[in-house]
């Protein structure tokens, strides 16, 4: 059996990266004996102005030493793709994917479903031009799209041999056109262990942040002010601003999970920033302002028992009492239950 991972890979994003490689890596440890790959079908649009971006000059945040490894950041995906993503031959079309011969295709992770970002939003992640014997979508996420939807939206659904989602949000758009319960599964780095490389010039206690865009400076100051008057740094997990304490922006996803895994504190407003500091274990906070981040990281929260992390305004960073405020055997014995759900889910798609 032939079976295909068609998702975002090829964003220069860790997330992107590291659910594209989980999901590949669950599906290859329970089919040893299968063929299992990353389509490698690229959106050039989206690939293009998701690369661009890493060229842009914040002026408020960043200086020349920030951006000249900003910049970086593409070629070290595309090198870590190439070592690490077992990926078919370049695809621009669903003709081109569907002479990979697939037995079965697997759409998902990440926001896949998002048709009203004018820049991912593609038919083919919908099922529309796959001739496979079997369509299944796992994780996929709508985003904030909302509204109308598109025919080809409605359409490409029916053509799913086993639907599943990621959130809330999308899975009341799947039950508003099928009419049907949906089920709702863990987004795939959560399935396996991602590996980690540690990071030589990090060598004192930290406090990480991770996007956390618009916090305000009130909270920020008195955040950089606690970690300095006891003796910890400020990173930023591959991201830029001369304010940190070292540009760690440079990073394979490997040495970014790492980042996560020997934080003291994160600070984040992004889905997988919440998802490597629940699966680490850590104290955090997130910060939303993003409406499609909004969405995403409140029905993580939620699935997982642990509403009380944003941060308003008015936040006090209290390190002494955050750093137990969650449970977090509760919140294993959760994930667990939905772990073997979430695979249980995809072997029955595939069919054995």
């Amino acid at each position: 059996m032939k079976i295909g991972i068609l998702t975002h890979h090829y964003v220069n994003n860790f997330g992107a990266f590291l659910q594209a490689y989980a999901l590949r890596e669950t599906l290859a440890a329970e089919y040893p004996d299968d063929e299992v790959e990353i389509i490698n079908y690229v959106n050039i649009r989206q690939y293009l102005v998701n690369s661009c971006g890493w060229f842009r000059y914040y002026k408020d945040r960043e200086n020349l030493a920030c951006w000249l490894k900003k910049i970086r950041v593409p070629l070290t995906f595309v090198r870590v793709r190439k070592r690490f993503m077992k990926r078919s031959a370049r695809c621009y079309t669903a003709g081109q994917v569907n002479r990979q011969k697939y037995d079965v295709v697997i759409i998902g992770s990440d926001e896949v479903w998002n048709y009203q970002d004018w820049k991912s939003t593609d038919k083919i992640k919908f099922g529309h031009g796959l001739t496979c014997e079997k369509i299944i979508a796992y994780a996929p996420s709508v985003g904030n799209s909302g509204g109308d939807v598109p025919d080809y939206v409605v359409e490409g659904i029916y053509r799913f041999s086993s639907l599943s989602v990621r959130d809330t949000k999308t899975e009341a758009l799947i039950q508003s056109i099928t009419n049907k319960e949906v089920v709702k599964v863990l987004d795939p780095t959560f399935l396996t262990t991602i590996p980690v490389n540690a990071l030589k010039n990090v060598s004192k206690p930290y406090i990480l942040f991770y996007y956390c865009d618009h916090l305000p400076h009130s909270i920020k100051d008195q955040i950089f002010q606690y970690a300095r008057s006891h003796g910890m740094a400020v990173y930023g997990a591959g991201e830029c601003c001369k304010e940190y304490d070292d540009i760690t922006v440079n990073l394979t996803p490997f040495e970014w999970t790492w980042m996560f895994r020997n934080a003291v504190f994160v600070f984040t407003g992004t889905f997988h920033g919440a998802v490597f500091s629940i699966l680490n274990h850590k104290p955090f906070k997130v910060y939303l302002t993003n409406k499609s981040r909004i969405q995403k990281v409140t029905a993580l929260l939620n699935e997982c028992g642990i509403t009380d992390r944003t941060m308003d305004d008015g936040f006090v960073f209290e390190l002494e009492n955050m750093q137990d405020e969650i449970d977090y055997q509760k919140v294993d014995q959760l994930l667990n239950d939905k772990r073997k759900q979430s695979i249980e889910y995809l072997k029955a798609a595939i069919g054995r």
